[in-house]
């Protein structure tokens, strides 16, 4: 038997069913604050109730799956939504603009967005021959505290992401030691973010913890931004 389509429009609360399939922990109220922030507009009943389409269950799901896989805060994502409305790829920052799409990937380009299904789970085997490491590298990045060793034996998605960049870097001749102060840097910058966000954490609005995800995600893209412009500086100083 085929599946039955899927309804022409959706009450918030059979999208969150829908949503709940991919995204165990969204909520009513986490749609209601996308919604606020305008990265959907659903349709309203003369009696005020929501009614959302299919591109609106859609867009939900890519601003979901944007925020999981690669951390973005909502200003970012509603420029990619705004580019893909217009038939355009969406930027790969926040200071480039909107591109004409590629046939042909280019290299070294981030790993595509999950289309669901189960959390990837590598073992220590596959995470060396998907990052392209040895088994001795593996180890020196653990020991250096790039990575920990997982409990339940598995990588996961973003160890994966830490040894390929690893990898990369070793091409130009950077070893796991080289590395270290990125570590103590991403920890600083972390126990700063959390300073900073843990007043939201502490609020019992309904909303709180929402915003709370968004602050640190915009913060955490802030700081990356800074952090590069920084290091690109300091290079073209020593160059001058």
């Amino acid at each position: 038997m085929s599946a039955l389509p899927a309804p022409a429009s959706r009450s918030i609360g059979e999208v969150l069913a829908e949503l709940r399939q991919e995204f165990s922990d969204v909520t009513i109220s986490k749609i209601r604050f996308l919604e606020a922030e305008g990265l959907v507009e659903p349709q309203r009943t003369p009696s005020g109730y929501r009614k959302f389409s299919t591109a609106d269950v859609e867009r939900l799901r890519y601003v979901l799956r944007a925020q999981r896989d690669h951390y973005l805060p909502l200003r970012v994502i509603k420029d990619h939504l705004d580019a893909l409305d217009r038939g355009l790829e969406p930027p790969q920052t926040a200071l480039t603009a909107p591109r004409v799409p590629r046939v042909v990937p280019e290299p070294g380009t981030p790993l595509p967005a999950d289309a669901g299904g189960p959390p990837l789970r590598l073992s220590r085997r596959e995470l060396c021959e998907a990052a392209g490491l040895e088994e001795r590298q593996l180890a020196e990045v653990e020991g250096h505290g790039l990575l920990r060793a997982p409990e339940g034996g598995w990588y996961d998605r973003d160890d994966l992401r830490v040894a390929q960049t690893v990898a990369e870097l070793a091409r130009f001749g950077v070893e796991a030691r080289h590395l270290r102060p990125f570590r103590t840097a991403a920890q600083r910058e972390a126990d700063l973010v959390l300073q900073v966000t843990d007043p939201l954490q502490r609020q019992r609005q309904a909303d709180s913890q929402a915003r709370r995800e968004e602050a640190v995600r915009e913060l955490c893209a802030l700081t990356l931004r800074l952090h590069a412009l920084l290091v690109k500086a300091a290079v073209d100083g020593e160059d001058r």
